[in-house]
């Protein structure tokens, strides 16, 4: 038997009817948070053995799917060994990606194309002014004014790298530029660090789709990073953000723009205690190191993860997740565990505090700014690394006399 007849095409699945279909998201935790198909439910590639056992899954044709269709495959084949209508959703969700895509630029192609898109755009442009204003926008514009993120006749590097929070940011930019307090230049930037060409394609189409006119630029960071057996993911971050604040100068702007959120923020925070054993926060800004008169801002900095996952969900948008050269290759889907991320583990131990303490994450977000020096054994300043026996005797001193 051949390894086609365990897969069934996006144009079969699409003619399926629900009613005579399972489908089943085999990817982990991280993966499925950037988004998945509609009507399938989650069991990760571990667990499907286990499912399979049960009546339901003997019912009806089960379709698996994962990143790109390569362990959807293998574990097509072993379901249909025990006697399952099982099959692997070809090219997986980047592939339905690509398909859902084809099909609305079909759309958009005939005689009223051009109205649905700007219909499309319109809807999603409504939904940040009405229904999201209080908890997108609002917290963008408040983290905008607290932190003084933006100033007159600035000219941001808007970083887009294709994912949900990017894309986000890059509207909600373009709603502050619509108030146009004071003037202010934006540059929606795309790095392409060596996507393959259907990830490609889907960061181009969503910015079609939502209006956004991106710069994109090309580099090989991808390739230079994917033999790299320690930390190969801490060298890509790095070597991709210079390349975005080089590009940034070059297009003669003096800031670039971050998508971080709010969870971003409390999660690094406990990575750096548990992990790194240090202190420390991520910045709503920076002073760059080697790139001089660049600052770095993470405007979305007050926002929740939550409520960016409602907005995208809620105008049936779909972004990429890393698109690097592991994940391509379905590396993310592995059961060994090697795919759950220190982050992973972070949010999942603050979700399980969150059900004794609803208040434990604005605690952690707060306590970046309530330090106590007074009771802190030691702390670094500007490099230089500070003791509290440095005054010791003399406090003493002063609190005797």
């Amino acid at each position: 038997m051949s390894d086609l007849s365990f897969e069934i095409s996006q144009e079969e699945f699409s003619a399926l009817p629900e009613n005579d279909r399972l489908l089943i998201d085999i990817r982990d935790q991280a993966s499925i948070s950037y988004g998945m198909i509609p009507g399938a439910l989650h069991v990760p590639q571990e667990n499907v053995p286990e499912w399979a056992d049960t009546p339901k899954a003997f019912s009806k044709c089960i379709v698996l799917y994962c990143s790109r269709g390569i362990f959807s495959l293998e574990l097509a084949a072993k379901l249909q060994e025990r006697g399952l209508n099982a099959r692997s959703l070809q090219d997986g969700y980047n592939g339905w990606l690509l398909f859902s895509m084809k099909k609305e630029k079909e759309l958009e192609a005939s005689d009223d194309g051009e109205a649905y898109r700007l219909s499309r755009q319109q809807q999603i442009e409504d939904s940040i002014r009405r229904k999201f204003r209080r908890v997108l926008f609002s917290r963008f514009a408040k983290a905008v004014c607290e932190y003084q993120l933006v100033e007159p006749n600035d000219k941001i590097a808007v970083c887009i790298s294709g994912g949900k929070d990017s894309m986000l940011m890059a509207k909600l930019f373009q709603e502050l530029k619509r108030h146009n307090k004071f003037p202010f230049e934006l540059v929606f930037l795309v790095m392409d660090p060596g996507y393959n060409r259907e990830n490609r394609l889907i960061i181009e189409q969503n910015a079609h789709t939502l209006g956004i006119p991106v710069t994109i630029f090309e580099t090989q960071i991808f390739e230079a990073v994917y033999n790299v057996d320690k930390s190969p993911c801490y060298l890509c971050a790095r070597m991709r953000r210079g390349y975005l604040y080089k590009k940034a100068q070059e297009l003669g702007c003096n800031k670039i723009a971050l998508g971080h959120h709010y969870d971003d923020v409390i999660e690094t925070n406990l990575m750096g205690m548990l992990y790194a054993g240090q202190i420390q926060t991520m910045m709503p800004k920076l002073h760059s190191i080697h790139f001089g008169g660049m600052e770095l801002i993470r405007p979305m900095y007050l926002i929740r993860e939550e409520d960016i996952i409602h907005w995208r969900d809620y105008n049936d948008l779909r972004f990429i997740q890393c698109a690097c050269r592991f994940t391509d290759t379905c590396t993310t889907c592995r059961p060994d565990g090697s795919s759950v991320s220190k982050r992973m583990e972070i949010k999942k131990m603050i979700a399980e505090l969150k059900k004794t303490n609803p208040y434990v994450e604005g605690n952690i977000f707060r306590s970046m700014e309530n330090v106590n020096i007074d009771t802190v054994i030691g702390y670094k300043q500007y490099g230089v690394r500070h003791s509290f026996l440095d005054n010791y005797e003399e406090l003493g001193k002063v609190e005797f006399d």
